[in-house]
């Protein structure tokens, strides 16, 4: 079973949903607070048993949601950095959206929502941090002028220092830089990255080639196509 943490202070809404989301190999944990959050990940990381997503409300006590995911993002340990992390915004209003992917998130989903497409997103994040290249597949790096992307590493050197993605900024980055100079439309990326066609917001890449720009300074590789798309336009060492 995947563990997922739910971080929402609506507590009618875990049962159910923990009961749903069991179907598709998902054990579910809600948490009304974030400082409980923060035990529950902590104490999941002692016991070797970490969480693998955490679906995460706007409208919370203590702390909104948005300075919830700013903090793990920032966290010290890596593990806590890299979880996925869904947000669930309750107007469903694209500035939310912005803001949660512009912060780290890796999806987004309006309330109120299908718990079936909740389980489809959850399912694809996993998918993507998971994958992994089969046995003896040769090693899955691509090397260009200052900068290294190891796949099996899932590891991104600029310049030689280490760069810290998430796990949808390192997937863009692969996709882009698997295929130099090919125009990717925002859509294309959309549908490749997310492994479906959902009514996705196309802003939702141009906020993740703004953030991966921002993590690749001072290289300029990830260039703009004006109504076209996005390229990746490294030199190979």
């Amino acid at each position: 079973m995947h563990r997922i943490l739910l971080i929402d202070d609506d507590e009618a809404l875990g049962p159910p949903l923990a009961a749903y989301l069991k179907r598709f190999d998902l054990a579910l944990t809600q948490t009304s607070r974030p400082s409980l959050a923060w035990a529950l990940l902590r104490d999941a990381l002692a016991q070797q048993q970490p969480f693998e997503a955490a679906i995460l409300d706007v409208m919370l006590p203590e702390m909104d949601g948005f300075a919830v995911c700013r903090a793990l993002r920032a966290d010290a340990d890596e593990r806590l950095r890299m979880l996925p992390i869904v947000m669930l915004t309750a107007r469903g209003e694209l500035s939310d959206r912005v803001v949660g992917l512009e912060l780290g998130a890796d999806d987004y989903l309006p309330k109120p929502f299908e718990p079936r497409e909740l389980a489809a997103r959850l399912q694809t994040i996993l998918r993507r941090t998971r994958l992994a290249p089969p046995a003896p597949a040769p090693r899955q790096q691509l090397r260009f002028d200052g900068l290294v992307i190891d796949r099996d590493k899932r590891e991104v050197l600029r310049q030689g220092e280490p760069v810290a993605l998430t796990g949808t900024e390192f997937e863009l980055l692969w996709l882009l830089a698997s295929e130099p100079e090919k125009v990717f439309h925002r859509d294309e990326i959309l549908n490749r990255l997310r492994g479906q066609d959902g009514d996705l917001y196309t802003r939702a890449v141009d906020i993740l080639v703004s953030r991966l720009r921002k993590k690749l300074e001072p290289l300029q590789c990830v260039r703009t196509l004006r109504n076209a798309g996005y390229l990746f336009a490294g030199g190979r060492e």
